[in-house]
């Protein structure tokens, strides 16, 4: 009823907008980008004009402009790679022309940018949702990880679930699997991470320009799968953002530790001329077995190898992409120790090696100048091919296959009055098989289509979003009956100015999933969950009735974010122990009850004096069912803070850090406790920065202490605890 309402409303809103009055004229913003040392022009770099959502790149005398822009009151932030300039306000008026200039310098107080979150370039702090955002500079002290969810591990409300070093997901307050949507430049990936705990999302973080983490539902957006939250690895700027690229841009990075004998390297590069633009990247990581305060674990290297390739055409009235991406990799899982037992009698535990293979190739652009009516339109085709392979002796057991097309087209509105937003419509297909002695279910075409639409109402003194979603989802099982499933999600939000730099932020989303595969399709042995599984074809579709309250400030000595959210989830899909035994692992079925997750989430950024600033930050997730015994939920992280320093002058960083974990004893059935812990860790980076160079070298030491800790989401948590005390080296040079 609430989605029926909003979706009626946003229908009367568009219906009504003729009625608005008629618009004076556009005017223009344009400028300058400089380095703040020197004051020589830095080309390539990026400037972000909102409302809006608006924007562009420096040319080679480091000049910009944004043409036919509705008088108004804007902001306007840039940056390039670690660099960043200072926020400024811009007022246009009917007809007119004005001017901004920028000097960026490295700094500690970053304006960070989010394009996730409402579909278009926006400031985190201007964002409905709560937004985490990780450009290249934050990124840098996390260039040795191999998976995406040691990326994200220690970011307020994400953490991590493993099954060894390969095989990391980001989990987002709490939820984990088919529930959190990951994409990559805003499309999905096509793996199967979500399905099982030992198939990972592998990256290359040296390649990642952002990551962006929704945390809540982003469901409007992005489809029923993203009923906890969406995380989006960016890694190309021309592949979201349609403007020219001119100039040649390139990058090189190195990079080796200690605890696990990694090392890795990896290039890009891209060259654009007037409307054109060819690029390419590619790169390898390898690491061996993880050391631990308690000794080795068996089993738990890594190898990966990636390329990509693409070209472009970026007009004044249309653009194009069209890029090719391979990615590789071989991983572990780690093994426990063999017993005394087995040690007498010879034997060695087995070592399963998985080899994971994705090839996508993609095609995007817009259609820009529509009327008066719309900006532009945006396209989006994206094919993916996914083949996972258990290896048994070097030699396939177990395969999975998963082949998917999506599709997906946005109309940007301009703004009328208050009003601005936009619309569209998305399709999948997808071709699943799995093959083998655990092959799980039989081979499924899956077929989904929606659409969509996200509105906002700007006045002065307050923002009003509002918007909706309607989604098909299809089955179609070898030999089982179909399925299909239709719900409708929808949001409404308030964004209320409070001081100069402050806000508070309210959400309502109301969301809907269908069952994934695995929840319907599963039957038999799943070591990758340590669990034999049977799935439930009769289960009916997922609800989630969210709240999410916020305080923000982002001044020039404090950036503060703080969140509290409560979602009530209507039959709710999850693994119910049985108490039986099979093929020597614990009995699951899928059933559907009530559950609950509250919590809370902060993080802060204080200037104390000078170059040094207070770095801090705390998560916490409560979640159960809400019948019964009110059994708590598998996989819950426990209560985390963060307490660091980063003494920041001119191009050198030190960040000393503090990361604080609480026991988590709230345990679903056939689940261990984990114990707390406190981990030292120490970070330094120094930049040089001339025009059209940059150097940034990194040293990145962990667990200084050598803590024996354990990660409560890890499935082999009880035999392989997190590394021990380490040290990781990286060099990066940038050509711009």
């Amino acid at each position: 009823m609430v989605s029926d309402m909003i979706r009626l409303l946003t229908l009367s809103l568009l219906l009504l907008l003729p009625v608005f009055p008629q618009q004076p004229a556009p005017g223009t913003v344009r400028g300058k980008v400089t380095l703040a040392d020197g004051g020589s022009t830095l080309q390539g770099a990026t400037i972000l004009l909102t409302p809006g959502g608006r924007i562009t790149e420096s040319d080679d005398q480091g000049q910009f402009v944004f043409r036919n822009v509705p008088p108004g009151r804007y902001s306007a932030v840039s940056h390039m790679h670690a660099l960043t300039g200072d926020k400024k306000t811009v007022v246009v008026a009917p007809g007119a022309e004005a001017e901004v200039d920028f000097a960026l310098k490295l700094s500690a107080l970053r304006e960070t940018i989010t394009v996730t979150a409402a579909g278009k370039q926006e400031t985190v702090a201007e964002s409905f949702m709560s937004v985490a955002s990780l450009d290249g500079y934050q990124l840098t002290a996390k260039s040795g990880s191999t998976s995406l969810g040691d990326l994200l591990e220690n970011e307020a409300g994400v953490a991590k679930r493993s099954f060894g070093p390969g095989t990391t997901r980001p989990v987002v307050r709490g939820f984990d699997g088919d529930r959190v949507l990951i994409l990559q430049d805003g499309m999905r990936t096509g793996t199967l991470s979500s399905q099982s705990g030992d198939h990972g999302e592998p990256i290359d973080p040296s390649n990642i320009e952002r990551v962006e983490v929704v945390k809540g539902p982003a469901t409007l957006l992005y489809g029923s799968n993203a009923i906890g939250g969406v995380v989006n690895v960016l890694t190309d700027h021309h592949v979201v953002n349609q403007h020219p690229h001119d100039g040649l841009h390139m990058a090189i990075t190195g990079v080796g530790g200690t605890a696990n004998a990694q090392g890795g390297g990896s290039g890009s590069f891209e060259y654009g001329r007037h409307e054109w633009l060819v690029y390419g990247s590619g790169g390898g990581m390898r690491t061996g077995d993880y050391n631990t305060p308690r000794g080795r674990v068996l089993n738990s290297g890594t190898d990966m190898s990636d390329f990509k390739v693409g070209a472009g055409r970026y007009g004044e009235g249309f653009s194009f992409n069209a890029n090719f991406q391979h990615l590789e990799t071989t991983y572990g899982i780690p093994v426990a120790p063999a017993t005394p037992e087995q040690l007498a009698a010879g034997q060695q535990p087995e070592a399963p090696v998985l080899h994971m293979r994705r090839n996508s190739a993609r095609f995007n652009g817009a259609a820009k100048q529509l009327g008066s009516f719309l900006n532009q339109f945006e396209y989006d085709l994206g094919y993916s091919d996914y083949t996972h392979a258990e290896l048994e002796e070097g030699i396939p057991g177990t395969e999975f296959f998963n082949k998917q097309f999506t599709w997906r087209g946005v109309f940007d509105q301009k703004r009328r009055g208050p009003l601005t937003g936009s619309f569209g419509l998305w399709g999948l297909h997808r071709a699943y098989d799995a093959r083998g002695a655990e092959a799980l279910t039989p081979p499924v075409d899956q077929n989904a289509f929606a659409a969509f639409g996200l509105e906002e109402l700007r006045y002065d003194r307050v923002r009003f979003q509002f918007g909706g979603r309607l989604e098909r989802n299809a089955y179609s099982p070898a030999g089982l009956e179909a399925r299909s499933f239709l719900g409708a999600s929808g949001s409404a939000g308030v964004f209320l100015p409070l001081w100069k730099d402050g806000a508070a932020v309210a959400n309502y989303i109301r969301s809907y999933r269908a069952p994934a595969l695995e929840e319907l399709y599963n039957l038999g042995p799943h070591p990758g969950n340590l669990a034999y599984e049977i799935g439930n074809a009769n289960l009916r579709r997922e609800l989630s009735d969210g709240v999410e309250l916020s305080l923000r400030h982002q001044g020039q000595r404090l950036r503060l974010d703080t969140s509290l959210f409560h979602y009530q989830m209507h039959d709710f899909i999850y693994f119910s122990p049985t108490g039986g035994v099979q093929d020597g692992l614990n009995v699951y079925e899928y059933l559907q009850a009530d559950a609950r997750f509250a919590g809370a989430e902060a993080r802060a950024q204080l200037r104390l004096h000078g170059p040094l600033w207070l770095l801090t930050g705390f998560d916490y997730v409560d979640a159960n069912l809400t019948a019964g015994t009110r059994q708590s939920l598998p996989r819950i992280p426990p209560a985390r803070g963060h307490l660091g320093f980063d003494w920041f002058w001119k191009g050198l960083s030190v960040r000393p850090e503090l990361v604080l974990a609480n026991r988590q004893s709230q345990v679903a059935p056939n689940e261990t406790a984990t114990a707390g812990y406190a981990v030292v860790n120490v970070n330094a980076t120094y930049t040089i920065t001339r025009q059209h160079l940059m150097h940034t070298f990194a040293v990145n030491t962990f667990n200084l202490g050598d803590t024996l800790y354990r990660n409560h989401l890890s499935f082999i948590k009880d035999f392989a605890p997190e590394m021990g005390r380490g040290i990781r080296f990286s060099y990066t040079v940038r050509l711009f």
